[in-house]
């Protein structure tokens, strides 16, 4: 077994790691059989343990393998769930009206055999520059954020955190250190803000260390980190921002008329862009 050649300036445990994810994405290694001892990878490829161990490290930090006392080293999968970010609204529902976030979520968890749980807290802080700026307010204004930590199998799954303006939550459910009986949506209805539309911003970026220990992922793992803007017929209601470990979600937008299809299809399984890079 050789490995790619790569380009002049790949060192050559960079190679090597691109080929060790090249054979994971194709299935050659198991979750419940260890992978090769570092003497069986030399071997195979004929390179010095230092560079085997070297290519191994990048695969941990990255967050595909683990190494377990004692027992050798593993893939380390996450069940993957499909979040339908943007598609058709439920039925019977407002015309118009978005889905409620919690129903989508508790759907999809049922749907997938897995068992969601949901952490909450209120708090009122000072408004981020870029969340004022998306309600129309000045930076450091007084908001109301709504948090809710989400674990499926209890393995945490998303930070979800929707920020309102401090003046339409006051007096409302939406102030009280609990959920919502049928969610922040129906207190939104009975104000007479239903969502109507939305925008969404998509980023990657690394975690924090609060958000890298509460997600418990590898080191190189990043998050998705999606920020929606709902609109009603007046102008900005919230803004929801939702941080999910990248290995353990997957979200679905549908585009365009829906309407001949009962649900979205599922998404093909993702390409390894180690394949490109070792060939």
């Amino acid at each position: 077994m050789t490995i790619p050649r790569g380009t002049a300036q790949s060192p050559k445990y960079q190679r090597l790691a691109a080929d060790l994810r090249r054979r994971i994405a194709e299935g050659e290694f198991t979750a419940d059989a260890a992978l090769p001892v570092e003497s069986e990878l030399e071997r195979q490829y004929g390179v010095a343990r230092n560079t085997v161990r070297l290519a191994v490290d990048v695969l941990v930090n990255e967050g595909r393998l683990v190494r377990l006392q004692g027992k050798g080293t593993y893939l380390r999968e996450h069940p993957v769930l499909d979040h339908r970010a943007f598609g058709p609204t439920p039925t019977p529902a407002p015309r118009d009206c978005l889905a409620a976030p919690s129903a989508v979520y508790l759907g999809e968890a049922a749907e997938a055999g897995r068992e969601l749980s949901t952490d909450f807290e209120m708090m009122i802080v000072r408004a981020r520059v870029d969340i004022a700026e998306r309600l129309g307010l000045r930076p450091g204004e007084a908001i109301v954020v709504r948090r809710q930590l989400r674990l499926l199998d209890r393995e945490p799954y998303s930070i979800e955190e929707s920020h309102y303006r401090a003046g339409l939550a006051a007096g409302t459910p939406l102030m009280e250190p609990d959920p919502v009986e049928g969610g922040d949506e129906a207190v939104l209805a009975t104000l007479g803000r239903t969502e109507v539309g939305a925008v969404d911003h998509l980023v990657a970026r690394m975690p924090g260390p609060e958000e890298a220990q509460w997600f418990q992922g590898g080191p190189g793992v990043p998050l998705v980190v999606q920020t929606r803007v709902t609109y009603d017929r007046r102008g900005p209601v919230r803004v929801i921002e939702t941080r999910y470990s990248a290995d353990r979600s997957r979200l679905v937008y549908g585009v365009g008329d829906l309407g001949a299809r009962t649900s979205l299809p599922a998404p093909a399984a993702p390409v390894d862009p180690a394949r490109a890079d070792a060939t």
